[in-house]
């Protein structure tokens, strides 16, 4: 794409679009399983148009910090901030090199960006450096599939997908990149919700430090 295409599609055409597909019913469905069990003092890394925000309990949940590298998705979140339940600070930032001291948050959120992040390792290093000793690291994901069928096809769709979807990759290897990290691969759920299996297959769950 020329940079003025580039410009406008991620400006104006893609935060539309994260809005209408990450708000799906059934993506919507994922983000209620495991969103509710944060608690405490919150970072959601790539908050993008903060769907997130209405699945926190003010009960369990002092405050949310959030970021996001896209200021047109921050801009879509902060609507969102106004109506949320719990109290939202939103700023734009990068997973991969985080200005948050060591163990200074009781919950890390992920979901739907960690097939975004550009180094996603170094972003979850960056999620267990800044997590409180027992602290929960909450992640819905879409990645490879164990499925030949699937799989296949994630390879062959994932260099125009990430291209046009703000860098979104099909076949990210979610479980292997959680358990480097350090985090126990036991306790996320797998599988397929509605939808193409090339694109939905799903890691869920709230990880323990």
């Amino acid at each position: 794409m020329s940079s003025w295409i580039s410009r406008l599609w991620s400006e104006h055409v893609l935060p539309v679009a994260v809005d209408r597909c990450c708000g799906q019913r059934h993506v919507e469905r994922q983000r209620r399983k495991v969103v509710p069990a944060a608690r405490g003092r919150v970072l959601e890394l790539g908050i993008g148009t903060g769907l997130n925000l209405a699945h926190y309990d003010p009960e369990q949940v002092r405050e949310v910090v959030a970021i996001d590298p896209s200021r047109a998705l921050l801009e879509r979140a902060r609507a969102r901030a106004v109506e949320s339940p719990v109290p939202v600070h939103l700023s734009e930032g990068t997973a991969e090199a985080l200005e948050h001291d060591r163990a200074s948050f009781d919950t890390v959120v992920v979901t739907y960006a960690l097939c975004t992040i550009p180094a996603p390792a170094r972003a979850l290093a960056e999620v267990a450096r800044v997590l409180a000793p027992g602290g929960l690291f909450v992640v819905v994901e879409h990645g490879a599939s164990p499925d030949p069928g699937p799989r296949a096809w994630q390879r062959r769709l994932d260099p125009a997908w990430s291209r046009l979807g703000g860098g979104c990759h099909l076949g990210r290897p979610m479980r292997a990149l959680i358990e480097e990290a350090g985090f126990d691969t036991g306790a996320p759920e797998e599988g397929y919700p509605p939808g193409p299996r090339w694109l939905n297959y799903h890691y869920w769950g709230a990880l323990e430090r």
